[in-house]
């Protein structure tokens, strides 16, 4: 299995436009070893039988109903957003200014 050599790494970090120093070159050098290694033995494993997946768990739709209403109909209630914010005023949120007088 090769391994990951300090030059590859300082490649790499030439391409991402990094500077690394030789401690850490010869740190992640390591690290990518490491993690080159993983890779390969997932390689090894005898998935014949295993079907080809595209997520490791079904997905469902999360999102709502799709239901035609009368332009202009909210789809919160006012009160009941206004009641969980923080502050609200004259039927609005109310936040801190950041803006001056001027």
């Amino acid at each position: 299995m090769p391994s990951i050599t300090r030059e590859e790494v300082a490649h790499l970090a030439k391409l991402s436009r990094m500077e690394l120093s030789d401690a850490e070159l010869d740190h992640f050098a390591g690290q990518l070893d490491a993690i080159v290694g993983a890779v390969a033995r997932v390689g090894e494993l005898p998935t014949e039988d295993v079907p080809p997946t595209s997520h490791a768990q079904p997905l469902t739709n999360v999102f709502r109903a799709d239901v035609v209403r009368p332009a202009g109909t909210p789809i919160l209630d006012r009160e009941e957003v206004l009641a969980q914010a923080p502050a609200a005023e004259d039927d609005r949120f109310r936040v801190p200014r950041i803006l001056g007088e001027d």
